[in-house]
C-alpha cells in the first residue's frame, strides 16, 4: 500500500504543472473504461463532461481531470483526450476511438503567477491543454502530493493548499482511495498549534500526528475564510475510487457520500464560492460491491478517505514563491521539511 488512489488496481496518476504560472493539471487515467458518478455541492463549479456521468446515461469514463485555471483550465481535457485516443482508449465509433474525460476545474488565477494570457487585448492559447497532455503522459502508480499538479496553484484561507490522496480497505477486502486538490474558501485547521480538522481519521501519522487537543478552544469555531476584502478565489475538487464492481447509480452514491469527507476536513464547505465537484469510480476487479451495507461501508471509508486526503495535500504543500503568499503547514508549525 502506497496510501494513494493508485493502491485501488487499474487507476494511474500523473501531474504536471507550469511554475511560472503557478498553476497545473492532475490526471487520473484507467486501465480500462469504467462506470464513474459525479456531485457537486458548492455554489460556483466548473466543469467538462459530466452529464455523461448521470446513471442514465450509457457513457464509461477513461479518465478524471482536475486542473488549475478556471475556466481556462477547461483546455486541460482535450489534451489528455488526445493521450487517451493515441493509446486506444475510449469506445469505437465508425472504427474511431472517442475517449471520456470527465473534468473540474478551480479557481488560482490571483495566487501571484504569470497568467500572460489574461493580459492584453490579443487572444492567447491559456497553457492548459499541453499540461493536460503531459499529466496524462505521466500517469504512474507513484506521484508526488503537495505543491505539484492542479495542487500547484491551490490555497486554502489560512495555508497553503495541494493535492492530497489516501487509501484504506473495507471490511470485505474493497480498496478505496482519493485524490484531492485543496483550493477551499475555508480553513483545514484550527487553533495555534495546526492541528487538522481531519484528525481523527488519520492513519501513521501521515499529516503530522498532532492529533486533537486535550482541550478543545471555543475560539476554533470562528470562520476562517477567503473573500473578507477581495472575491474568494476557492473550489476543492475531487474524486475517490474502488476496485468493488457498482453501477453508474451505485457511483453516483458512493460519490454523494464521499462529498461529505470534505465536511470532515474543511470549514466551511459547500459555499457560494466553492466548487466542492467529487467524482467517484469502479475499476470493478474485486467483484460486486452494490449491497446496501456493503456500499454504506465503502461510502463512509470512501468519505474518510478524501478527508484525510485534505489534510495530506495542506500537509504536504509548499507556499508560493511571492509577496503575500499564504504559508505552508510544515513551515508555519514546525514540521520537518527536506
Amino acid at each position: 500500500m502506497r496510501n494513494l488512489i493508485t493502491d485501488v488496481p487499474g487507476v494511474l496518476v500523473g501531474n504536471a504543472q507550469d511554475r511560472r504560472v503557478a498553476s497545473g493539471v492532475t490526471v487520473a487515467v484507467f486501465e480500462r473504461s469504467v462506470a464513474a458518478g459525479v456531485i457537486t455541492l458548492g455554489g460556483a463549479p466548473g466543469s467538462r463532461a459530466v452529464t455523461l456521468l448521470e446513471p442514465e446515461m450509457g457513457a464509461l469514463v477513461d479518465a478524471i481531470v482536475l486542473s488549475g485555471g478556471s475556466i481556462y483550465g477547461l483546455d486541460a481535457a482535450g489534451g489528455v483526450t488526445a493521450v487517451l485516443r493515441a493509446q486506444g482508449k475510449g469506445a469505437q465509433f465508425g472504427g474511431i476511438a472517442v475517449p471520456v474525460a470527465a473534468q473540474a476545474i478551480l479557481f488560482d488565477l490571483r495566487n501571484g503567477g504569470e497568467k500572460d494570457w489574461l493580459a492584453g487585448p490579443e487572444a492567447r492559447q491559456p497553457p492548459y491543454w499541453d499540461l493536460g497532455r503531459d499529466a496524462a503522459l505521466a500517469a504512474s502508480e507513484a506521484f508526488e502530493l503537495g505543491s505539484v499538479g492542479a495542487g500547484l496553484g491551490a490555497t486554502t484561507a489560512t495555508l497553503k493548499g495541494g493535492l492530497g490522496s489516501a487509501s484504506a480497505h473495507t471490511r470485505q477486502g474493497f480498496c478505496v482511495g482519493a485524490l484531492v486538490a485543496v483550493n477551499a474558501v475555508g480553513a483545514a485547521t484550527f487553533g495555534t498549534e495546526g492541528h487538522f480538522w481531519a484528525a481523527p481519521y488519520e492513519q501513521a501519522g501521515e499529516f503530522g500526528g498532532r492529533g486533537w487537543p486535550m482541550r478543545f478552544p471555543p475560539e476554533a469555531l470562528a470562520l476562517a475564510m477567503k473573500g473578507q476584502s477581495l472575491p474568494a478565489t476557492a473550489t476543492t475538487i475531487g474524486m475517490v475510487a474502488t476496485d468493488a464492481q457498482l453501477t453508474k447509480a451505485e457511483c453516483k452514491r458512493l460519490a454523494i457520500m464521499a462529498n461529505d469527507g470534505l465536511s470532515k476536513a474543511l470549514r466551511p464547505v459547500h459555499a457560494p464560492n466553492d466548487g466542492d465537484t467529487v467524482f467517484a469510480a469502479a475499476t470493478g476487479s474485486a467483484g460486486p460491491g452494490g449491497d446496501p451495507p456493503v456500499l454504506a461501508e465503502l461510502g463512509t471509508v470512501a468519505a474518510d478517505c478524501l478527508a484525510r486526503a485534505v489534510a495530506r495535500g495542506v500537509y504536504e504543500a509548499t507556499a508560493l514563491p511571492y509577496k503575500d503568499a499564504v504559508p505552508d503547514w510544515k513551515t508555519r508549525f514546525g514540521g520537518a521539511r527536506a
